[in-house]
């Protein structure tokens, strides 16, 4: 069976499109991390599990926990459905009421000023995919009416879920967060215990 020849102008538009691709990804972490890196296949896995604990709080209220690294959704007056976190490094954890004020599928990061000051190879902003820190999804957190720039997000990094990990963010698998944006409206009350 003969098949027509590709024409060169539709390879070389789809070799250049690979090229490019390609180039993207390599840059998109910086010379610091080429070739260390490899691209998740999945969202990683699920933590949830549901807990028997009386919290006082309505449902939907969300109960950080850091000395524990858990995250716990109320769903009623005593079952919260808890999660595995990532939290704040060493002088990073923070506690206090907050409220989910945006959020935002495949979100970019833009890391802010006192980040790169401290880490000055970090790039100015990190587009959405697989590279990007915040993973598949973002729940900002906001203090006042005002952006807290702490986060509730997912990460391309599932192995690092569990751990003191961020700058005052509170990570999980995107397969976790998947599920928690999808049920988290905004304005929902969050509360970050010690």
């Amino acid at each position: 069976m003969l098949r027509a020849p590709i024409p060169f102008s539709a390879f070389a538009t789809l070799l250049a499109g690979l090229l490019v691709t390609l180039a993207v990804a390599s840059m998109s972490l910086g010379p610091a991390h080429a070739g260390s890196y490899k691209v998740p296949r999945t969202h990683g896995p699920t933590t949830k599990t549901q807990m028997q604990i009386s919290t006082g709080e309505k449902p939907g209220t969300i109960i950080i926990s850091n000395q524990a690294r858990t995250l716990d959704v109320v769903i009623d007056r005593k079952t919260v459905a808890r999660y595995k976190i990532g939290i704040g490094r060493e002088g990073f954890t923070w506690t206090g009421t907050v409220k989910i004020g945006r959020k935002a599928e495949w979100p970019s990061w833009t890391p802010p000023t006192e980040m790169r000051a401290r880490e000055p190879g970090l790039p100015k902003t990190v587009a959405p995919g697989p590279h990007n820190p915040l993973g598949a999804r973002a729940l900002y957190l906001f203090k006042n009416g005002r952006d807290t720039l702490y986060r509730i997000h997912g990460t391309n990094d599932a192995g690092s879920v569990g751990g003191f990990v961020t700058a005052g963010c509170f990570r999980l698998t995107n397969a976790d967060v998947l599920e928690l944006f999808a049920s988290t409206p905004t304005g929902t009350k969050v509360i970050v215990r010690n």
